[in-house]
């Protein structure tokens, strides 16, 4: 018996669910159909890929070693189909993108709008998360980074530089003070980001010694995992904040956060477009990160046309 492409992408669906009851809703098919594709694909393979039970479905020690081997030829097989569809100039198939919770919501989700009007023919699932996903092992097409990239494995793209700025609350500003340096800095309460260490988070450039960013121990009185959950609690005045601009623009400019210690410098945030390394580059990738390039441009547009409130003293 062959084993078919069609029982290898569903295999591949079930690694990555866990279920054939979510992959079979996400592939629009029946759960006997993906049953007996993996039953098929089994008896193709001579081996036991998943061990069944009624409550689950465990992947055996070989669907995991097949996985590893198999899901980056599959990658190298969609995007030579991709590459040669170019030819007929048409975007079509399925894009996956993965990013941040915020800045989709806020940015993103417009121009992917915007991009699936120019591509009709083109289908697009999006998953917005802030914790760190593997666009491998979750068979995502393009991810969004912001910040310090730590996978040296995938190629990026950089769309624009975001910088931060430190803010808080007119009642906070009013009950609390204002620290008059960075030094002074860490004796605020502050409201932190989950997902990035602390010592990271609070940095700022050293004029001195460009190389050398100074790190400001700071007091996290709350911790959040979500940008605009940390805006929010700034604007209630519970705190310092340090935040992108693309989170913070909207409230500095209507006045309910207002900047502190404008005259310091946090480090920069740099936005990317992420992708799995491949010989060659699919065309609905390429496409899609030029899109966001020009859309987001340099400055970014949420930059624009900023008018940021100094808290006074």
């Amino acid at each position: 018996m062959k084993w078919r492409f069609d029982d290898l992408l569903t295999f591949l669906d079930v690694m990555e669910t866990g279920s054939i009851t979510l992959s079979a809703a996400r592939l629009n098919l029946s759960k006997s159909v993906v049953s007996k594709r993996i039953t098929d694909l089994e008896a193709a393979l001579g081996t036991e890929l998943f061990q069944r039970s009624p409550r689950k479905l465990l992947a055996s020690d070989n669907a995991h070693a097949f996985v590893e081997r198999v899901r980056p030829l599959v990658r190298e097989i969609m995007d030579a189909a991709d590459t040669v569809g170019e030819r007929y100039s048409a975007i079509r198939g399925t894009l996956r993108i993965t990013a941040p919770m915020t800045f989709g919501t806020f940015y993103l989700s417009r121009m992917i709008a915007d991009f699936a009007r120019q591509y009709p023919e083109l289908e697009i699932a999006v998953e917005l998360d802030d914790r760190m996903v593997d666009l491998v092992r979750g068979g995502f097409d393009v991810g969004i980074r912001i910040g310090i990239l730590k996978d040296s494995s995938l190629i990026a793209r950089k769309l624009c530089t975001d910088r931060r700025v430190i803010c808080c609350s007119p009642t906070f500003a009013a009950a609390n003070g204002l620290p008059k340096d960075l030094e002074d800095l860490g004796r605020f309460a502050c409201i932190d980001y989950s997902n990035v260490n602390t010592s990271q988070l609070w940095q700022f450039e050293n004029a001195s010694v460009p190389s050398e960013p100074v790190s400001v121990a700071m007091h996290g009185r709350i911790v959040a995992n979500n940008g605009e959950a940390m805006r929010d609690m700034a604007i209630s005045g519970l705190g310092l904040v340090l935040l992108p601009m693309f989170i913070a623009a909207d409230a500095l400019r209507n006045g309910t956060l207002i900047t502190v210690l404008p005259e310091a410098r946090p480090l920069p945030y740099r936005i990317y477009a992420v992708y799995p390394p491949t010989r060659h580059v699919s065309a609905k990738v390429r496409a899609f990160i030029d899109h966001l390039a020009r859309h987001i441009g340099e400055p970014p547009i949420w930059q624009m046309q900023d008018t940021l409130r100094p808290a006074q003293p």
